[in-house]
């Protein structure tokens, strides 16, 4: 059987299951915004609802975070075609094409070989940006990464590799086959808002960038095309005109850490973004779909430091707070998700309200198990451990993190073993933490979002999306 009669089935078989039938009298929905918390994980979401509320002074297991307050809840399958464990590219694109596929790869099916441009130029998906714009919607994309990173590029790109971001970044035996570079094809294509980091992608040196060509441009090509506005701080976007398009491009490569933000940054927050996404593309009287990435969630799970990802996973459910107060929720469907989940642990009997970032202490008074209240409880070797651990990473105690996507941003100072600044331990040693495979989690609100019930493949999400929209029977 061959390679392409596998996948065909395959897809046949888990990639569109049958959504159940609607009542005639179903509204429709007019905007759709779809969240996703890169690489949080249903541990992720409850240790940052504990951290949440220990931040206001409470307990913090009795806290919700926004998202969590939605009334209807899924189980997503995270798994690629070729991977039981999986990247953020073919999970991107199971939610923005309708189909599971590779991992490591944009837009393209399973059959296509990754790394093999004309494989990608042979087998495209359909991409849900795309039939925004054709359809007459306003379409927006947010992102705390590179815009042109895996996330954010599903929406409207697609790839033989998610590393292609720019042109020298793809091999030079691929090159003249006619694949085009992750960010010349965001510079082409149609869209309202498109805001994150990445500028180096972009330009050439000339103008800061990484691009091969020194005098590069294509913020400003896409400018001439669109009529559309390039902005590079937070004080522009604000200031950028309302009825133009606009780019935002905030910094070089993924915006900085929420842990490390400085009061006088000139990076807009999540928040503030999706604010401004959504101010823009409400006006649209079509409708608009929206999605939003929390994508340094991710990040900082593969540094091995939870405290930086709880800390943007409070800012991601601040900024799904401003989407649900801010829109209509009779014509508007926020689905909030995840596109996969980490080796991130919270273990050991801690007594309630217990430092979420700190050391386990049992509860006081509680049999042999119990201690004085104060007091860390030992491990077998005579240590204290923390609640939150990983399966595996750089807190493994033969390695030390790689500088992956600024991910290892300690820059080799010695890492505190508690706080928001500590690397916590792993059990298997390695330069960077790994995803995990277990399913995510789908929350809804809105015309729709019944639909987001029981154990679903991912790439339902876009069915969701387009009935929702009224676009499939």
């Amino acid at each position: 059987m061959t390679r392409t009669i596998v996948a065909a089935l395959l897809l046949s078989s888990v990639a569109m299951p049958a959504l159940a039938e609607d009542a005639p009298t179903e509204p429709r929905a007019k905007n759709v915004i779809l969240f996703i918390g890169d690489g949080m994980g249903i541990s992720t979401i409850t240790a940052a609802r504990i951290y949440d509320g220990q931040k206001r002074g409470e307990t913090g297991e009795e806290n919700q975070l926004s998202f969590e307050r939605f009334p209807n809840v899924a189980l997503v399958k995270t798994y690629n075609t070729n991977a039981q464990v999986p990247d953020s590219a073919g999970t991107a694109t199971a939610m923005h094409s309708g189909l599971k596929t590779r991992i490591g790869v944009l837009g393209i099916g399973p059959e296509a070989e990754k790394g093999v441009c004309r494989d990608a130029l042979a087998h495209p998906l359909p991409l849900l940006g795309e039939e925004v714009k054709q359809r007459g919607l306003a379409l927006g994309i947010v992102t705390t990464t590179r815009i042109t990173h895996a996330t954010p590029a599903s929406v409207y790109s697609r790839s033989a590799d998610r590393d292609w971001e720019k042109d020298n970044d793809i091999p030079e035996e691929q090159r003249g086959d006619g694949c085009k570079d992750i960010a010349l094809q965001l510079a082409e294509a149609e869209f309202d808002v498109a805001l994150g980091g990445g500028s180096e992608m972009f330009y050439g040196r000339d103008k800061g960038g990484r691009r091969s060509d020194a005098a590069a441009d294509l913020p400003a090509q896409w400018a001439a095309r669109s009529g559309g506005v390039v902005v590079r701080d937070a004080a522009g976007l604000a200031a950028a005109p309302q009825d133009k398009p606009v780019l935002g491009l905030f910094n070089p490569s993924h915006l900085g850490f929420m842990a490390d933000r400085k009061p006088d940054s000139s990076e807009p927050t999540l928040t503030d973004m999706t604010a401004q996404a959504i101010a823009r593309l409400k006006t649209d009287p079509d409708g608009f779909y929206l999605m939003v990435e929390g994508g340094r969630i991710d990040h900082a799970h593969h540094a091995g430091q939870a405290g930086y990802a709880l800390e943007e996973a409070v800012e991601f459910a601040r900024a799904v707070q401003w989407a649900v107060e801010n829109t209509d929720p009779s014509e508007t469907l926020i689905m909030v998700t995840a596109d996969h989940s980490h080796v991130f642990t919270i273990a050991g009997y801690p007594q309630r309200g217990n430092d979420i970032l700190g050391l386990v202490v049992p509860p006081k008074g509680n049999g042999e198990d119990g201690g004085d209240g104060v007091s860390p409880l030992l491990a077998a070797d005579g240590k204290p451990y923390t609640t939150l651990g990983y399966a595996n990473g750089p807190g493994g105690l033969l390695v030390k993190a790689h500088d992956d996507d600024d991910d290892d941003h300690d820059h080799g100072r010695p890492m505190p073993q508690t706080g928001i600044k500590a690397r916590q331990q792993a059990l298997v040693p390695l330069g960077s933490e790994t995803h995990g495979g277990e399913d995510v989690a789908l929350f809804a609100t809105g015309p729709g979002a019944d639909r987001a019930r029981g154990v679903i493949e991912q790439n339902v999400i876009y069915a969701i999306i387009r009935k929702a929209l009224g676009w499939a029977e």
